[in-house]
């Protein structure tokens, strides 16, 4: 009787454990089951924008909406690159967005190094000060900067664009930069800062040679924030920029769509193609550092001090 309860019970376990496997494995399935179905409809408007994009002139708006164009019109790129102001567009946008983006990084991990590492008076008041900005609408102080760059006669020129957030965006919003690198640099030891002045270092060396490298995934969660930010930013560029010689591309794709050229005449095709290309670096940007990227955003915050 002993062996044969054992027996019955093991078999019990056995089928239970694989009910488990069962429900479990099938859960997976829903899930990534309604995951994939939740992107692919995400995504749906980016496939119609390459699609379009690739389109002859006058099927962008048949219907039912055709998803593989027959023929393909590679053509549509060359046109808009060619006869429009499209490359002069992409390298002010490259200037602009670049030039933002260092500074945005050396200046706000300066600012968090000194919040996350350094020991003063009245340091976390400051930093509660500095996080509170971030309640205030941009539009709030628009005005205010206008005026600014008007008086130092920086309208019309990128200096507007560039210039702020080599100083920690100010009003621009780069208190959530100064936030998320500070949280990340606050989760290293702090052994690593006493044992580089006991050999003699600064703060500044102990900021540039130990700090830096170890915060290489939160400078680069920043850096594609960042870049992504000034790359499709349209309100900044419509108000300080009016001549076409420092147009960037999110501003120059919406005069564009209005163009007597082209706009006025829906060349919907020529417009997507247009939207791709300003589309493609930022999409490059994510993959290519996405790694550095993710465990920049995981591991902020983990630390409670």
């Amino acid at each position: 009787m002993t062996v044969r309860a054992s027996s019955e019970l093991m078999t019990a376990r056995v089928r239970t454990s694989t009910a488990y496997r069962l429900r479990g494995g099938l859960a997976m399935i829903l899930t990534y089951a309604v995951l994939i179905l939740i992107a692919a409809i995400s995504s749906l408007p980016m496939f119609w924008m390459i699609s379009t994009s690739l389109k002859p002139y006058g099927r962008e708006f048949v219907f039912p909406p055709e998803w593989i164009p027959v023929p393909v019109v590679w053509s549509n790129y060359i046109d808009v690159w060619g006869e429009s102001s499209i490359h002069l567009y992409t390298i002010n946008s490259f200037l602009v967005a670049g030039l933002a983006t260092f500074g945005t990084i050396l200046s706000c991990s300066i600012v968090a190094f000194g919040f996350a590492r350094l020991q003063f008076f009245g340091r976390d008041l400051l930093f509660g000060v500095l996080v509170a900005t971030l309640m205030l609408p941009g539009i709030v102080v628009l005005v205010p900067t206008f005026i600014l760059f008007h008086h130092l006669n920086w309208i019309d020129t990128p200096m507007p664009l560039i210039v702020p957030w080599w100083f920690g965006g100010g009003a621009f919003g780069g208190a959530f930069y100064v936030f998320l690198m500070r949280q990340f640099m606050l989760q290293l030891p702090l052994e690593l800062d006493e044992a580089a002045l006991v050999d003699g270092a600064s703060h500044l060396r102990i900021y540039w040679q130990i700090i830096l490298p170890l915060a290489k995934p939160a400078l680069a969660a920043t850096g594609i924030f960042s870049f992504i930010h000034h790359w499709n930013d349209f309100l900044h560029p419509l108000i300080f920029l009016h001549a076409e010689t420092w147009r960037t591309l999110a501003l120059g794709l919406r005069f564009f769509m209005f163009s007597e050229t082209y706009g006025n005449v829906g060349r919907w095709n020529l417009m997507m193609a247009a939207a791709v290309v300003m589309l493609l670096p930022v999409l490059i940007l994510f993959f290519s550092a996405q790694r550095y990227f993710i465990r920049g955003i995981a591991l902020t915050g983990l630390t409670g001090r």
